[in-house]
């Protein structure tokens, strides 16, 4: 019982932290969406579009993506006519850059700023776009979408209506918040009372010493690729205080999951639009990789060079970070 209490009141103070990021967020760029502000975006990145194979329209997904959610983006989609090529393009753009504002400001929270993650998730979008539209010639025939979730297809209009349905969106994912990280904390603090986490950590390590990282970050990296990025943070903060994570670990931990997170739901939620899911997980997955892997040794060829010469504090060094104290 000693063990459940403990897991339960690390759940339950862990979504209460990232609550607090994801109820604000939530309520203000639901309310943002409902003025001039979301044309406004639209018009100001479809010049881009072109460049990355991509129509105009297409801007509006990848907005509804960014500042709301992939429900939102896949729900624009599937009202528009675009060409197998085109819904892969978008499909491997958001499934590398989608709801920054949260899972930006969750990752802040374990001490990543936040111009690291917008520039890794924001990068690997454009890049992707770019590299598939130069290398890949067919796809021109226009998509048929399978299952269309179900919508009521009722525009929310009146600044009331709008700001209850924030409020209900921010509720809601709160609540679907707390349904999976609670029960992830009592199982850590399972694992962790029954000596579990030193064994699951063994079993980690090869892909964990691949990465460049250490084993006490493998429950956090585990949570992360299965659950999604907050989830994965949530983890993580609690791991920064039990287990003394460093400073690079927790960087290349969230470097991978900024890029491959929630591979299964993410991965899922593309089936309406028809596409093969299997390329789009595998490129999530082998970017992710090979990212965290040079990031990882550039990191320790900087290290190596600090000690030899001497150089200045790393670029990526945060004073406000709370993984380190001072002796």
């Amino acid at each position: 019982m000693k063990t459940l209490r403990e897991g339960l009141k690390v759940g339950l103070h862990t979504t209460w932290t990232l609550g607090k990021i994801i109820f604000p967020i939530t309520l203000i760029v639901t309310i943002l969406g409902a003025t001039p502000l979301m044309g406004w975006l639209t018009k100001l990145l479809a010049p881009l579009m072109g460049f990355i194979g991509l129509s105009g329209e297409a801007a509006i997904p990848l907005v509804l993506g960014n500042v709301l959610n992939l429900y939102a983006a896949i729900g624009a989609m599937l009202t528009m006519d675009l060409t197998v090529k085109q819904v892969f393009i978008l499909a491997v753009m958001l499934s590398f850059s989608h709801n920054l504002f949260v899972e930006s400001a969750v990752a802040k929270q374990v001490g990543v700023k936040i111009w690291v993650v917008l520039l890794v998730r924001i990068g690997l979008a454009l890049f992707s776009a770019w590299l598939i539209n130069l290398t890949w010639q067919g796809g021109g025939d226009l998509a048929k979408y399978g299952l269309v979730p179900s919508n009521s297809g009722e525009e929310v209009t009146g600044i009331w209506p709008v700001v209850l349905q924030g409020i209900e969106s921010a509720f809601f994912g709160i609540f679907q918040l707390a349904l999976i990280v609670i029960p992830i904390m009592i199982f850590i603090q399972v694992m962790k009372d029954l000596k579990w986490l030193t064994i699951f950590s063994k079993w980690m390590s090869p892909f964990t010493r691949v990465l460049g990282i250490r084993e006490n970050t493998s429950t956090t990296l585990a949570a992360g690729i299965v659950f999604g990025l907050a989830y994965g943070a949530g983890v993580m903060i609690q791991a920064v205080k039990e287990d003394g994570v460093s400073k690079k670990d927790i960087y290349l931990v969230m470097i991978f999951l900024v890029a491959c997170h929630a591979v299964i739901e993410d991965t899922l939620l593309f089936a309406p639009l028809g596409i093969p899911l299997w390329p789009l997980l595998l490129i999530r997955l082998l970017t992710a990789i090979i990212l965290t892997i040079a990031v990882a040794v550039i990191w320790n060829r900087l290290e190596k060079n600090k000690k030899e010469y001497g150089d200045g504090d790393s670029v990526l060094e945060s004073e406000d970070y709370p993984a380190e104290k001072s002796s």
